[in-house]
This record gives structure tokens, C-alpha cells and sequence, in this order.
């Protein structure tokens, strides 16, 4: 890298820090070629931060190990989006990852862990798999950054247990027994304990789990590789040649100037479900752009902007515009908006989800995505797209409802923020709630008595082992199903999110935007969520934002020599 009296130069620009950029960003350098990451945000690590950090990667050596093979994935993908099912993206996808994951676990920090059960999202489709497909990143100290790890995005505080980031399978379950089992009381103890000492002596807890640690494995790994990371440094325009072809970006913020970019320039900077204007044009639910609510972060359609400015346009060829996740909109004690994705509990034992009317409206124990497209679906034709998650004394004793923490946690902070509701009967409910109250009492009396035999004849909730993932293992005769018993009752209602979209940046088979026509725009490419998913809007399973995005960002860092190569740009790695 260098500096020019018109600017910095580079070979590669990166614009977005989260996995898919860190991912191009590591190939690239890892060959020679002097690379700079620019994110827009003071913190590094996207939405990826704050995410689960599972990655959807089948063909990795557990699922190779248990039998996996190509053929059952490729036949779940199918089945998965049937209409939109994309094979040269999926057979590029499959390819290579395990060239993708041999690379960051061999030649960079980043290590995985392979978890026992992960299953897929649809257990009854064709080639599903209880496990081997998704993996998680293990654990690390963040002090391995030194002070850079105080530019970390830091987890999502609604999302934590007191700072806390547990981790979905036996880490989360142990919370969901706290107040049920000494043992599991101990363990939490010893992980808040742990989190809280941190906070207190290096201002924020040193252990990352999820999609933290994988971000703070990337960024260690960048440093390594002498990779410059620049936070607060947004994208404001591309620039282009003569010829048409991309040849950098104009920069403002703490690194305000004209970058040029030797080989090209990746978009990586997210999706645009936070872009109040486009979320008009492709949601189907939010024409007015007031019924949807991002928890995502940097998803304001940066890089959709950039490719559009270039000539680029958005595919919304896909079965599902967005990767759909309920949310709980309520306020911080100051006022300011807060958000609570929904992306386990709904699936609980006593917990149902109704509509304003009282009424049942789906699976509660589906994947998020699965269970907010029906949510959609149901509310096609309402002006507005919401619901409410409801449970009995029992329920929120034991579980709690989403953010709302379970005995003995006091309950006055989840009502002042307007969380959570109580009503001492149903009909008390359904008035604070505004919803008919003999719709829910009728709702209630048809679902308990097949609840308690572990039956759900009308949705069948409970019926896939993954449901059962979502549920109480230790809950018998089925972990997602308890009727609703004795009052008094409780209430969050649930709105519309995503973590993420699926329709995105038209790209071809290198990842290279595209215009309308089809047509390459040469030094441009978008991967991640910024371009259109390559699983045309299906959702197979854990992590299937960040497994493509992992692969693509991989595969575009070790090519982009090779397009600029194409169009007869050489360039000598080092030079």
C-alpha cells in the first residue's frame, strides 16, 4: 500500500468489516496483495458480531465423517426453494468449502467447533441432517488484540444475560434450568461472575463467544497479515475509469480522501433491511416502511447504493426477500428504542403466539425465518404485522418470556419498558393487549387439551427434532408443548425483523455485480449479505448468512487477481 498526492492506493478495498469482507480481506492478503478494510462504523464486526456465529457449511469434515454427502445437501437445497434454487451458485458454494474452511483454520486464527446437534431448519424435507453441517467458532481473549479489542462490536445487550453471551445448545439450556437445578444455578453463576470480574478490570468482559469470537479472530488474523483496518471510515461514492471500470472509492470520515484500488473493490458492507426506501420497494409487508424493525447492523444499503450508482441493480429473484425474525420493539428507561429478536423461545413448553384476533397463527416451534414468513403470510391482508407471544404463571416462572428473565429476576424493569404485559385472567390480557378476548380464551381451550397429551393436531408443533432443538429436552411427553394453565398471564408482542436479506446486489457465477442485463461491471464485486442469497431466499439451517458469506468472501479474495487479470490488469503481489 501507498500514498499518492491523489490518495491512498491499494491492490484490494474491502468496504464492510463483518465476515464476508474479514473472509475476502484475509485471501487476498494471505497471497501478497496489500489490502485495506474500511468500515464505516467505529466498531469492526457488522451484524456477524453480534450474531450466534454459526456457519451453514456442509461438507465440512464432521458431516464428511457421519456420512454427509453432497448429494443429500443439494437435494435439501432443492427442496429447500424448489422455484428459485440456484445450482451454479450452490455447486460453487459446495466446491469449496473445504478449501474455504482448510484456509482459515490452517493459515489464519480462526479455529472451529463442531457441534454435537445442529440440526437443519427443515427436518422434513429430503436430505436434511441432525448435525454435521453447522458449526460455530470457538471461544478466545479478546486481550489477544491488545487495545484494538475495544473496537469490537459488542454484543447486543438485549441479547445477553447480564453481559453475558450464551451460546445456543448445552451453554443456553444450563440458563434455561437455573432456577430449576443446583447445578445448573452453579454453572451460570461461575460464567456471570467471570463476565462481570472482566467488565470491571479491562472495561468489557474478555471472553468472545459466537459471532464475536470469529470477528476477533478475524481481526487478529488481519493484523497478522498486516491488513489496514480503518473503523469510522465510510464509502461515500465508487470511481471509475475511462472504460467504465471500477477503480476505487471516495472516502470520508477519519480517512476522508480517494482510494485507489489496483485489482478492484469488494462490497461487503451488509444487506439493506435498515434503508427505509428499498425495504419499501421489496417487503411486501413494509409498502410505508413503518412495519419492519432491523436489529442488524450497518444493513442501511450501502453497498446496494454503491452497485446501484455503478450500474448494478437488486435481484429479488428469490422465494424470500429477507431472513425474517419476530421482534419485541420497547424502550430503554431513557426512551431510547430497544430491540429483542425472538429467535429461540417462541418454541418453549406453555408458550403460544397469537394474532389480535386470539388466534393461533403457526408453528411456534419453526426457525425463526420459517415462522416469520407465516407471520407475513397471515397478516397480508391487516394493516399492520404483529402478534403476541403469550404464557401462563407457570411458563414465565420457568422460562421466562425472551428478554423478560424467569424467577427470581424482578419483573417492574420488563413492565416500565413496556416489554412485557400481565393480565390476571385472559380476558384482563386481551384487554391491555387491544385483542379479542374470546377469540384467545377460545384459542386456549382448543389448544391445552392435545398440548398436554404433547400433540399439536392444527400446526404440528413438536413434530421434527429440530422443533424439538427449540424446545425443553427435559420436558416430557414433548419439549415444545405444556397447555396454558393458571394465571397470571403474560404477554410480549412481536413485530417483524430480519437478520439479514436475501434479495441483494445482482451478481454472476464470480461474484462480480452485474447490471440489469446481465452484463459485468469490471472491478466490482459483492459478496455476503450485500449481494443476492445463493440459496434463492431458502434458509437450510444455523448460520446460513454467514456460511455463504465465509465461502464467497474466500473465494472472492483468492480470485480477484484473476478478474482484473481478465480485463488485462496484472499485478504482482508485494509490488
Amino acid at each position: 500500500m501507498s500514498e499518492t498526492t491523489s490518495g491512498t492506493v491499494c491492490d484490494v478495498l474491502v468496504i464492510g468489516s463483518g465476515v464476508a469482507g474479514m473472509a475476502a480481506a484475509l485471501k487476498a492478503a494471505s497471497q501478497g496483495f496489500s489490502v485495506i478494510v474500511a468500515e464505516k462504523d467505529r466498531y469492526f464486526g457488522g451484524t456477524t458480531a453480534i450474531s450466534a456465529g454459526w456457519a451453514w457449511l456442509p461438507g465440512n469434515r464432521q458431516g464428511v465423517e457421519q456420512g454427509d454427502t453432497r448429494e443429500d445437501a443439494e437435494t435439501y437445497l432443492k427442496n429447500l426453494a424448489p422455484e428459485t434454487f440456484n445450482a451454479a451458485g450452490v455447486r460453487d458454494f459446495l466446491d469449496t468449502v473445504p478449501e474455504a474452511i482448510a484456509f482459515f483454520e490452517n493459515e489464519t486464527e480462526v479455529k472451529f467447533t463442531y457441534p454435537e446437534k445442529s440440526p437443519d431448519y427443515q427436518m422434513d424435507l429430503p436430505g436434511a441432517k441432525l448435525s454435521g453441517r453447522a458449526i460455530l467458532p470457538q471461544d478466545v481473549d479478546a486481550r489477544v488484540l491488545g487495545d484494538k479489542r475495544l473496537l469490537m462490536q459488542p454484543y447486543m445487550s438485549s441479547y445477553t444475560v447480564f453481559g453475558y453471551m450464551p451460546q445456543v445448545g448445552p451453554d443456553i439450556n444450563e440458563f434455561f434450568h437455573v432456577n430449576q437445578s443446583v447445578k445448573s444455578f452453579a454453572y451460570v453463576a461461575r460464567k456471570l461472575l467471570r463476565t462481570w470480574f472482566d467488565a470491571a478490570r479491562y472495561r468489557r468482559p474478555v471472553l468472545r463467544s459466537n459471532g464475536n469470537a470469529l470477528m476477533t479472530l478475524m481481526v487478529k488474523s488481519a493484523d497478522d497479515l498486516g491488513i489496514r483496518l480503518w473503523n469510522s471510515s465510510p464509502a461515500l461514492s465508487l470511481t471509475r475509469d475511462d472504460a467504465g471500470t471500477i477503480t476505487g472509492a471516495v472516502m470520508g470520515g477519519d480517512h476522508a480522501g480517494t482510494v485507489t484500488a489496483r485489482l478492484g473493490v469488494i462490497l461487503a458492507a451488509g444487506g439493506f433491511s435498515g434503508n427505509k426506501e428499498l425495504r419499501k420497494q421489496y417487503f411486501p409487508h413494509d409498502a410505508n416502511g413503518d412495519d419492519h424493525f432491523t436489529p442488524t447492523l450497518g444493513h442501511d444499503g450501502d453497498a446496494a447504493t454503491l452497485a446501484i450508482s455503478a450500474g448494478g441493480h437488486i435481484d429479488d429473484s428469490v422465494s424470500s426477500v429477507g431472513s425474517w425474525a419476530p421482534v419485541t420493539v420497547f424502550k430503554y428507561l431513557n426512551g431510547k428504542q430497544r430491540l429483542f429478536p425472538h429467535l429461540r423461545a417462541i418454541g418453549l413448553p406453555g408458550l403460544i403466539a397469537v394474532d389480535r384476533h386470539g388466534k393461533r397463527f403457526g408453528n411456534e416451534a419453526l426457525s425463526y425465518h420459517d415462522f416469520g414468513g407465516a407471520m407475513i403470510e397471515h397478516n397480508k391482508d391487516e394493516d399492520k404485522t404483529f402478534g403476541y407471544v403469550i404464557g401462563d404463571a407457570k411458563t414465565m416462572h420457568k422460562y421466562g418470556i425472551g428478554y423478560a428473565k424467569p424467577w427470581p429476576m424482578p419483573r417492574g424493569y420488563f413492565y416500565k419498558t413496556g416489554y412485557l404485559v400481565k393480565g390476571d385472567t385472559l380476558e384482563e390480557l386481551a384487554g391491555k393487549l387491544g385483542i379479542d378476548a374470546a377469540g384467545l380464551k377460545a384459542t386456549v381451550a382448543e389448544f391445552n387439551p392435545a398440548a398436554g397429551r404433547g400433540e399439536d393436531p392444527k400446526f404440528g408443533r413438536g413434530s421434527t427434532l429440530y422443533n424439538h432443538f427449540r424446545g425443553d429436552m427435559e420436558h416430557k411427553p414433548n419439549p415444545n408443548l405444556a397447555p396454558v394453565g393458571k394465571g397470571p398471564y403474560y404477554a410480549a408482542r412481536i413485530q417483524m425483523g430480519d437478520l439479514g436479506t436475501f434479495a441483494g446486489i445482482g451478481v454472476n457465477e464470480r461474484s462480480e455485480v452485474v447490471t440489469g442485463e446481465g452484463t459485468a461491471i469490471p472491478g466490482l464485486v459483492a459478496v455476503g449479505a450485500a449481494a443476492v442469497s445463493v440459496f434463492g431466499g431458502g434458509y437450510p439451517g444455523y448460520g446460513s448468512h454467514i456460511g455463504p458469506a465465509l465461502v464467497f468472501g474466500y473465494r472472492a479474495g483468492r480470485d480477484i487477481a484473476k478478474l482484473a487479470a481478465d480485463r488485462g490488469v496484472t499485478r504482482v503481489a508485494g509490488v
